[in-house]
């Protein structure tokens, strides 16, 4: 059963109180009640519950419009309705009081049913006006729980069709799926490292970083699966998968496609502007890319390919360092560095025939 509407009955004249309390009882309200300002204010201050309040406005030390100035000056009272019931009939009082936030204004003596039908009026708009906050809350958090389901299953297809585009890629080039998951792990531990990197751009790189070779899929296949030197028009060809991806995929608005675009179109850029397909320089070429270009490459070392053998471990380093500045970004080398047990760490968990190997001489 719904709780009974709650009324405050404000007046220092104990006979107003017990008068307004006998003529709105049989609506069924409940009653609180208060003989001055301070007392009123200090009941709310206990319990603001309250469906309306019936004020006074010649009452001692503070008057009902001060009264009324304090209770619109709190935020978790304001919106409680107030009805000046006063014996001041004066226009500029009935003025002040609706310009202080008043809903209505009786004056006395009041007709019984005058009082009965004005505060019947106020205590349901109040009620109603209640009910549509919450509805309109209830439908803004159910509103913000599909949308962040439907989020996570956009976000869920993005990855499922990366992984199956990822899979396509292997059975046309060179590359293989350890691969791809190694780089996956690779640049996402060096987004959690870097301090300016987020948890969520670690999430993003692992998801978008297996997109870095997509474009391989148009490179003819003489030319992907060459065991020699490209001559120049070859390589030529081949710088071209890069752009080719980026074309494919920045059409899409989705976070993920939008960030394997900018993987698979910078991941061959180079920190002093030596790289394809654009010449970018240093910061110019976006995190993601400088990432991805990284861990591709160490694990390209770290690993047989058609046109080479595996590199040891100290080796691959060695060779990273050496193109500290030029080839990578300054900061990154030195985060692979400072911490190389974890990369080494992601080898030994995805192959730990090449994690072992030389692994004395790091």
């Amino acid at each position: 059963m719904p709780a009974k509407p709650k009324l405050l009955i404000v007046d220092d004249v104990d006979v107003n109180i017990e008068i307004a309390i006998n003529v709105l009882r049989e609506d069924n309200y409940s009653f609180s009640s208060a003989s001055d300002g301070k007392q009123a204010l200090s009941i709310l201050e206990q319990d603001a519950d309250f469906s309306l309040i019936l004020l006074d406005i010649m009452m001692p030390e503070i008057d009902g419009f001060e009264v009324c100035r304090q209770i619109k000056a709190r935020p978790e009272w304001r919106d409680i309705p107030i009805i000046f019931l006063s014996a001041k009939t004066d226009i500029d009082s009935v003025s002040e009081g609706f310009n202080l936030g008043g809903v209505d204004y009786v004056t006395k003596p009041f007709h019984p049913m005058e009082l009965l039908a004005r505060v019947k009026t106020h205590v349901e708009l109040f009620q109603a006006k209640k009910v549509l906050q919450q509805n309109k809350l209830d439908i803004e958090i159910k509103s913000r729980h599909a949308q962040a389901r439907l989020l996570s299953e956009l976000e869920g297809s993005q990855k499922e069709l990366i992984w199956l585009l990822t899979e396509l890629m292997e059975s046309t080039s060179d590359e293989t799926g350890k691969h791809i998951r190694r780089v996956a792990e690779f640049s996402s531990l060096m987004a959690r490292l870097h301090p300016t990197l987020s948890d969520d751009d670690a999430n993003t790189l692992y998801h978008a970083s297996p997109m870095h070779d997509i474009g391989k899929m148009t490179v003819p296949h003489d030319i992907l699966h060459k065991k020699g030197r490209y001559t120049a028009e070859e390589f030529d060809i081949m710088k071209q998968h890069t752009t080719n991806a980026y074309q494919l995929l920045s059409g899409s608005q989705r976070k993920l496609t939008k960030a394997a675009a900018i993987i698979a179109h910078e991941h061959h850029e180079k920190w002093d502007g030596s790289g394809y397909p654009r010449g970018l320089k240093a910061s110019g070429i976006h995190i993601y890319g400088r990432i991805v270009a990284l861990a591709d490459v160490f694990d390209a070392l770290t690993h047989k390919r058609c046109y080479k053998e595996a590199w040891d471990i100290r080796t691959a380093v060695d060779y990273i360092q050496s193109r500290r500045g030029s080839q990578f970004d300054p900061e990154l080398v030195d985060l692979f560095v400072t911490h190389l047990d974890q990369f080494v760490a992601i080898l030994d968990m995805n192959d730990p025939e090449i994690a072992g190997l030389n692994r004395a001489a790091i």
